[in-house]
């Protein structure tokens, strides 16, 4: 594309061409937009690592199970308790040798709020052995 120019000596015209560093520009915005990663909320838990020569595992006879029901009710083996309950009961089996399992079932039409209070709970008491239980009913959930 030819442009005119007020100048009739045959200078080089001094002005630059934006037009290639406003493409560049605007692409780097969009890459930069696209590698933005998703704000997500979760509850970290500290799992154990899989270790080279794990050790034999111990089949424990006591397996608690922390359920949380319909009613956002939290229940230790059966039976209701407290949040404040459950982490004296959480702390106790955490100093128990072997460290009895905690399987974890929450029903599927339990508040999240209430899920989320359990993990964060589960949490501070530095839970070992944790499993979630009954996976397979939230397949129709969603």
């Amino acid at each position: 594309m030819q442009t005119s120019s007020d100048n009739e000596s045959g200078e080089p015209m001094l002005d630059m061409n934006v037009t290639p560093l406003i493409d560049v520009m605007l692409v780097l915005l969009i890459m930069f937009i696209i590698t933005i990663p998703i704000q997500t909320h979760a509850v970290k838990l500290d799992l154990p690592q899989n270790n080279q020569n794990p050790p034999p595992q111990v089949i424990d006879p006591v397996k608690n199970v922390l359920s949380i029901n319909a009613q956002d009710q939290v229940l230790w083996n059966g039976a209701p308790v407290q949040l404040t309950q459950l982490r004296s009961y959480l702390d106790t089996t955490q100093q128990m040798n072997p460290i009895p399992e905690l399987h974890l079932q929450p029903d599927a039409t339990a508040r999240y709020e209430v899920v989320d209070k359990v993990l964060a709970v589960t949490k501070q008491a530095h839970v070992q052995k944790m499993g979630f239980v009954g996976n397979e009913y939230y397949m129709n959930v969603f």
